[in-house]
Parts: structure tokens; C-alpha cells; sequence
């Protein structure tokens, strides 16, 4: 079904970043890389993805090139904000909830995950970020290809949504929140819904229930659009904005 929009600079595209604008973990196609700043004169472009911002730049630029490709750039789940390149705020999760929880919270995940029996373990099972704690059973080091078969255990094994259950059985009413691939990603809207834009729309992966992207995709502060690929992100996004049907009013 075609569905005509309306084309501005007024108008914001936020996207994840991980199979979305890039393969999980890999730097950005450098033709996509083209397309998505020609999309750009065209609308405000912005990413929200759950690593830090070392590691969103090291997929989508060097250095500082990510905050000037960008307009809004949101690290760690949108805990890190940035807007035409400068820094906003810095969430320090120790400050939202104490050294003693937190030291809990720690404890408790590499207790259950040492009882966790996996083919292969890497290093970096928990890295500490400004707002946000990022929690691998398999650990962040491992391979791309020990990332994937690790996916396809848990598809079956459900291991990181039973991880998950058990964090919030545990730290029920400590103000925490878990997913399986973050926090909340809806964090950023907190921002963009002061900055006087007419439509945000959001592209993503994990739209599905669990999926990092699911909250977000479906709060009524944004217009949601599940992608299977970086090309596919490409394709959508010149049909709704590059296309003659999307200046039409």
C-alpha cells in the first residue's frame, strides 16, 4: 500500500543502528553511507543505538563525523544525547541509583551468569556505560560468527529472556528496567517531543515484543517502519521521501 508523506526539514528520521543502518556490529556500507546524507538535505536524520558512542562511531564514522552526519545522535540506549554536533547530557546510571544497588545488581548477574553452560565464552560479559549496564552471557568480545551461534542458542534456549525475568523477580521495585538487548530506547523521545517537529519516524530491526526496538517503534510519539537490512532501510526511505508520491501534499 503506498502511503504519501509529507517532505521537510521539520521532519525527523531516527533509526537504530544495528541491522538497520549497518550489519550487527560492521561499518556502514559507504554507499549507503551516500544515500543517507543525500536523504539528509531532504529531512533531519538522527540514530539511536544501544552501544556507546565509541562503538556507534567506529560503525558510522570516525572521531567526531557521526555528530555532524547526524542531527541527533543518541548512545547507550539515548542516555548519551547529542544535537548539531554538541552534547546535551550524560546520564551516570551510579548517580540514578547508588553505588550499593548497583554493586548488587552486578553481583547477582555474574553469579547467574557463571551457572550459565554455553559451547563458548569470551571476555566482557558486563560493561559498565554513563547510563546503562550492557550484560552478555557470551561475552562482547566474542566473534561475529561465536555472536551468531549464540543467537541461535538463545532463539531456542531463551536464555537471555529468562536472564531477564530473573533480574526483574530479583530487583522488582528498585526502579531498574531490562530488556534483552537494553533499556528503553524511548528515552530520546524525551527530547524530540520539545523540539517542535512535525513527525518522527522511526526505523528498526527488533520491533517485536522483547526486541530492543519494540518500545519505541511503538509509542504514539513516533511513526514505526520494521526494516530487515541496512538496503532495505535504504529502499523505504527513498519510497517516503525521495520518491515524486512523497512531496506531493
Amino acid at each position: 500500500m503506498e502511503q504519501v508523506v509529507s517532505v521537510d526539514r521539520n521532519t525527523l528520521c531516527l533509526f537504530d543502528v544495528d541491522g538497520t543502518l549497518t550489519a550487527p556490529r560492521e561499518k556502514i556500507d559507504p554507499r549507503l553511507d551516500d544515500f543517507f546524507q543525500s536523504l539528509r538535505r531532504k529531512v533531519k536524520i538522527g540514530i539511536v543505538g544501544g552501544s556507546d558512542y565509541s562503538k556507534i562511531a567506529e560503525q558510522l564514522g570516525e572521531g567526531d563525523d557521526v555528530v555532524r552526519k547526524f542531527d541527533y545522535v543518541f548512545a547507550e540506549n539515548g542516555t548519551v544525547q547529542y544535537k548539531d554536533g554538541k552534547l546535551l547530557s550524560k546520564h551516570a546510571i551510579q548517580n540514578h541509583i547508588g553505588e550499593e544497588l548497583l554493586q548488587d545488581l552486578i553481583n547477582f548477574c555474574l553469579r547467574y551468569m557463571g551457572l550459565i553452560k554455553l559451547p563458548r565464552k569470551r571476555g566482557t560479559f558486563i560493561e559498565f556505560r554513563n547510563g546503562m549496564l550492557n550484560i552478555s552471557p557470551v561475552g562482547r568480545s566474542c566473534t561475529l560468527e561465536e555472536r551468531i551461534e549464540f543467537s541461535e542458542i538463545d532463539k531456542k534456549e531463551k536464555i537471555r529472556e529468562k536472564f531477564v525475568a530473573a533480574l526483574k523477580e530479583e530487583f522488582a521495585g528498585k526502579g531498574l528496567r531490562f530488556t534483552k538487548e537494553g533499556w528503553d530506547k524511548r528515552l530520546c523521545l524525551d527530547l524530540l517531543q520539545s523540539e517542535g517537529l512535525d513527525a518522527i519516524y522511526f526505523f528498526g530491526n527488533e520491533t517485536s515484543d522483547g526486541g530492543n526496538d519494540y518500545e519505541i517503534f511503538n509509542d504514539p510519539r513516533t511513526i514505526g517502519f520494521t526494516v530487515y537490512s541496512p538496503e532495505d532501510t535504504a529502499r523505504l526511505c527513498r519510497e517516503l521521501f525521495l520518491s515524486d508520491a512523497s512531496h506531493e501534499s
